[in-house]
């Protein structure tokens, strides 16, 4: 296996630097021992961070360029990953605790995001506004000038490869303010940003604490524009720094997601897209199925069935499970850990009942069961309240409007999941769920190039697709007046 270097260091207008606030210690989810140190970065890293991508901005070296020769770039930093991927996929596998071939998967998630981007960046158009034959009208698209971006930590490269490839092919420069519990991966993104010779201050890569480096980022008066992936009350603690500023976000917050699953179901399926909808990366995703909303003739099988497939995924270190599989890695950490098996245990003195899990393994490192809950009621803590944990909640519906009561019973509106052979039916349920993307018999369905984003309490914005390049994109408007 690769080698882990000790000491990381972080990336600002084109040099390794070490961070004003010291270093913090990075664990293994694994094990729970010490796997590296990483640069922490305080207010005055981050004042040099955003000084660098300003200077960049209006030195116009990513804006004077032709489009093409962007977009090269930001492709170049896909296949740069895609080059070292057994590096890089180890090291991420070891700071997060996911399986090592989930790691791969993720790397070229997150290469897939700058060969999309840079494919886009000779697509952005203005357009010409008639107004009669005194007039010549139109309309250009300008970066922002500084984008921030605010990592989370369930998915640290492909998170960053999401919103800096469409903020780097629209022309922005970034910061990028990593997650504290696995930030080493986010290094090999400012490496990719060298091999494709992008210019000094275009990307910077800043570790902090989210109340020291991350709030003075947000509320930096040279920042232009925000993205931010993570929970609620961070969402919100952003929006209102953001707002004193007059700054657009994109925000991507929580989600309770919930997939309904008809009699004429096909099962098989359905299981399959549990596996991945609930136990992919340990539950630590925010478009999870976390509820599964289950037809009363077929819920006794489903919940015999879905049970049967979590006691047989394979828990343990992800480092030795380097296999596509029936396999899952720790949770990111002990606090994240124990949290989701307390939620466990209090669904249990509501009444529900753990059909298989619920309980944390009596090893080192950070992990919980699968876990399947049924006899639930849709007022229950569990079957309302984000966990981001390998926790399935299966509820019961009779009608179809007590399942669409269910599934749009919560403040979230992230993704939503219908299971059924009739497209009448999926395409009615479809037009009243209240979530931002529809999966039809496959959770996930889709890809970089479709809109992603929520409803609600689950944020405003888009990410993926073309949707995505005008989060980093302003309108401006040209009118000439002719001479008669």
């Amino acid at each position: 296996m690769p080698e882990i270097k000790s000491y990381w260091q972080n990336y600002i207008n084109g040099a390794w630097v070490d961070g004003g606030a010291g270093r913090l210690a990075v664990d293994d989810p694994a094990t729970g021992v010490a796997l590296a140190e990483q640069a922490l970065a305080d207010q005055g890293d981050v004042n040099r961070a955003v000084e660098a991508a300003r200077a960049c901005h209006h030195s116009r070296a990513l804006t004077a360029m032709r489009p093409v020769s962007r977009g090269r770039m930001v492709r170049a930093m896909g296949d740069y990953l895609l080059a070292n991927i057994e590096r890089i996929a180890y090291v991420l596998c070891r700071e997060s605790g996911k399986p090592l071939w989930e790691a791969r998967l993720e790397v070229e998630g997150a290469a897939r995001y700058f060969e999309y981007y840079g494919n886009q960046a000779e697509t952005i158009e203005g357009r010409s506004i008639p107004l009669g034959e005194r007039y010549y009208d139109f309309t250009t698209y300008e970066p922002y000038g500084v984008s921030a971006h605010v990592i989370p930590w369930n998915y640290p490269l492909e998170m960053t490869a999401r919103s800096l490839s469409a903020a780097l092919t629209a022309g922005n420069a970034c910061v990028v303010k990593t997650p504290e519990l696995d930030p080493l991966t986010t290094a090999f993104i400012a490496e990719a940003a060298e091999h494709a010779g992008l210019p000094k201050g275009a990307v910077n890569v800043i570790c902090g604490l989210g109340h020291d480096a991350g709030a003075a980022l947000v509320a930096h008066s040279d920042v232009n524009q925000i993205v931010f992936t993570g929970s609620v009350p961070t969402g919100v603690s952003i929006a209102c720094a953001a707002a004193k500023n007059v700054v657009p976000c994109v925000l991507e917050l929580g989600g309770k997601s919930a997939a309904i699953a008809w009699p004429d179901a096909d099962l098989d399926g359905l299981v399959s897209s549990v596996r991945w909808g609930i136990f992919f990366n340990a539950g630590q995703v925010c478009s999870a199925m976390s509820r599964l909303i289950v037809h009363e003739d077929i819920h006794d099988e489903v919940v015999e069935r879905v049970a049967d497939m979590a006691r047989s995924i394979s828990t343990g270190p992800g480092e030795e499970r380097t296999d596509f599989g029936a396999n899952m890695g720790a949770m990111i950490s002990e606090r994240q850990r124990d949290r989701a098996e307390a939620m466990c245990r209090e669904a249990e003195r509501q009444g529900a009942r753990a059909v298989t899990g619920g309980r944390k393994l009596n090893r080192a490192g950070y992990f919980l069961e699968p876990t399947v809950f049924d006899r639930l009621t849709p007022d229950m803590s569990i079957a309302r309240e984000e966990v981001f944990g390998p926790v399935l909640s299966i509820l019961k519906f009779r009608t179809e409007q007590d399942a669409l009561s269910i599934a749009n019973g919560t403040d979230y509106g992230l993704v939503a999941g219908i299971f059924t052979r009739d497209i009448d039916r999926a395409m009615k349920a479809a037009a009243r769920l209240r979530a931002g993307q529809i999966f039809v018999n496959e959770w996930y369905a889709g890809g970089v190039e479709t809109p992603f984003g929520g409803y609600g309490k689950s944020g405003y914005g888009r990410e993926k697709g073309r949707e995505a390049l005008w989060n980093y994109l302003q309108t401006k408007n040209i009118a000439i007046a002719l001479n008669s």
